[in-house]
């Protein structure tokens, strides 16, 4: 019985370990990508003004 207890909680510590990874491992993906498409709008912004000029 106590085996049974011991090995509920062990596999209920390894559950909430990996959904608590995959949270963080979501949670820095968004980080990321946030700064990746603030970086794309800021490139954009520059470039763009910069080629306007050209078009006619």
């Amino acid at each position: 019985m106590v085996l049974k207890i011991i090995g509920a909680i062990i596999v209920i510590w390894i559950a909430f370990s990996l959904i608590g990874f995959i949270f963080k491992a979501i949670g820095t993906l968004l980080v990321v990508a946030a700064v990746a498409t603030v970086g794309v709008l800021a490139y954009g912004a520059i470039k763009g003004k910069a080629g306007r000029g050209q078009i006619r």
